[in-house]
C-alpha cells in the first residue's frame, strides 16, 4: 500500500482506525504532540486491542489501520499481532515510527550527525541491521512510515534512517517518510526533500506537515492557520477516522487536545475498546448527525447558522465547544438525520477526495509540498519552489 492510497481514504467516514499504541518513546523531540517520554506508561490495555481489532469481519472492517503513539515498536509483539488480526478481516495496516531501533553505535554516542544539516546519506547502506522482533512487525504491516525532521534529526540521524527505510525496502514493504517544518519557506524542508529525491530516486513518498502549537511545541510553534469564515461552509475530513486513545477510549477526531482532554465532548466520543466492538465504534461514528454535519460543513458553519454562533477561539476549539450547544445539534438532527444525512456524508466525502492524496494534503498539510505525497512525484512542488530555494 503506497502513501498515496492510505491518504486519498482519509476524507471517508469510518475508511481508516488510528491506534495509539502507546505514549513511552525514548526520542524527546521538541517538538512532540503528544510529549512522549521513555518512562510515560499511559497505554490501551493490550488484550482489549486485540479483542476489538479481532472484532473487524471482512463484511465490516476499516481499509486502513493505522498503528502510532508515541513509539509502537517499543511493543513490536503487539503491533505484529494487531497487523496480523486487522489484515485477516482485509483491512491494510501501516506504522508510524520516529525510527529509535535505526540509530548508529556513533549517534547513540552523540558523534554522528548525519553528515550535517543538509547531508545525504554518508558511508554507504552498511549497518542498517534492524532487530528481529522489530523486523517481524515491519514485514507484518502493509506500510510503514518514518518521522524525519529538524527535531527528529537530533535523536536520530538522517543517514540511520536512510539506511534503515533501505533495508525495509528490501523486505518488500513500501515505506514513505513523514515529514514536518515550519512551512513553504522553510530552507530544512527544501533541504530534506531533495536529500529524500537524491537518495531514492523519488520512489520514497513523502507527507509534509507544519508544526502545529501542541506538546511541547505549544510555547514555540506558530498558531495554525486563521479560522474559516462562518458564513462560508468548512468540512473537516478530521472527524472521519475513529481514533483509539491511550487510555482506551475511541474518539472521532485526531485533534491532540481532543486526544488528551477529559471529559470528552458527547459528540466527539464513540465508545471505549474495552466495551465496544468495532461495528458498534462504526456504527456510532457513521450515524451520528454531529459528525456527519462536521464533515460536511465544519464546526463554525453548523454553530453560526443552527447553533448560539460562532464561539470564539480556535476552529478546534469551537468544534469541542458543540458539545454544550443544545441549539446546534438539534439543528444537526435536523438537518443530518437518517438517509438524507447519510448522503450529504458521502457527498461531502467525494468532493473531498476529488482531488486524490495531493488535494487531501493541500488542505490539512504544508501545501506547496503536496505532490510529494504521490511516489515519483517532482522533487520539489511546482508551485511555491522559489520559496523553498
Amino acid at each position: 500500500m503506497e502513501l498515496a492510497e492510505l491518504v486519498a481514504r482519509r476524507p471517508f467516514p469510518a475508511a481508516g482506525l488510528l491506534i495509539g499504541l502507546t505514549r513511552r518513546c525514548p526520542l524527546r523531540c521538541a517538538h512532540c504532540s503528544t510529549e512522549s517520554d521513555l518512562f510515560t506508561r499511559q497505554e490501551p490495555d493490550g488484550g482489549q486491542l486485540e479483542r476489538f481489532v479481532g472484532s473487524f469481519t471482512e463484511e465490516n472492517r476499516p481499509d486502513v489501520v493505522m498503528l502510532t503513539g508515541g513509539e509502537p515498536l517499543l511493543l513490536p509483539a503487539l503491533a505484529e499481532r494487531l497487523s496480523t488480526l486487522a489484515r485477516r478481516a482485509g483491512s491494510r495496516t501501516a506504522l508510524l515510527s520516529g525510527m529509535f531501533f535505526a540509530r548508529s553505535g556513533s549517534a547513540r554516542n552523540g558523534n554522528a550527525r548525519a553528515g550535517g544539516r543538509f547531508g545525504g546519506l554518508s558511508g554507504g547502506r552498511r549497518g542498517a541491521a534492524i532487530p528481529p522482533a522489530i523486523l517481524r512487525a515491519i514485514r507484518s504491516a502493509d506500510h510503514f512510515s518514518a518521522s524525519l525532521d529538524v527535531h527528529h534529526e537530533r535523536e536520530v540521524p538522517r543517514a540511520d534512517v536512510f539506511r534503515a527505510l533501505h533495508r525495509i525496502r528490501e523486505e518488500g514493504v513500501a515505506v514513505s517518510l513523514h515529514l514536518t517544518g515550519t512551512g513553504a519557506a522553510d530552507p530544512y524542508l527544501a533541504g530534506l526533500t531533495r536529500a529524500v529525491e537524491e537518495e531514492f530516486g523519488g520512489q520514497v513518498p513523502c507527507l509534509v506537515n507544519e508544526v502545529r502549537p501542541f506538546g511541547r511545541a505549544a510555547s514555540w510553534a506558530r498558531p495554525a492557520r486563521s479560522g474559516p469564515d462562518p458564513a462560508a461552509a468548512s468540512p473537516c475530513s478530521m472527524a472521519a477516522w475513529p481514533v483509539v486513545a491511550f487510555d482506551g477510549r475511541v474518539l472521532a477526531c485526531c485533534n491532540q487536545d481532543t486526544v488528551d482532554r477529559r471529559p470528552v465532548p458527547a459528540h466527539l466520543d464513540l465508545g471505549h475498546i474495552g466495551a465496544d466492538d468495532w461495528a458498534t465504534v462504526r456504527r456510532r461514528a457513521l450515524e451520528s448527525p454531529v459528525l456527519r454535519m462536521l464533515r460536511t460543513v465544519g464546526p463554525t458553519h453548523l454553530a453560526a447558522r443552527y447553533g448560539s454562533g460562532p464561539p470564539a477561539g480556535s476552529y478546534c476549539e469551537g468544534c469541542r465547544a458543540l458539545g454544550d450547544d443544545e441549539a446546534a445539534v438539534a439543528g444537526a438532527r435536523a438537518v443530518a438525520g437518517g438517509a438524507a444525512g447519510a448522503l450529504l456524508d458521502l457527498t461531502a466525502a467525494v468532493r473531498g477526495s476529488r482531488e486524490g492524496a495531493q488535494g487531501v494534503v493541500r488542505r490539512h498539510g504544508c501545501a506547496a509540498y503536496a505532490p510529494l505525497v504521490v511516489a515519483g512525484g517532482p522533487a520539489l512542488p511546482e508551485t511555491g519552489a522559489e520559496d523553498v530555494r
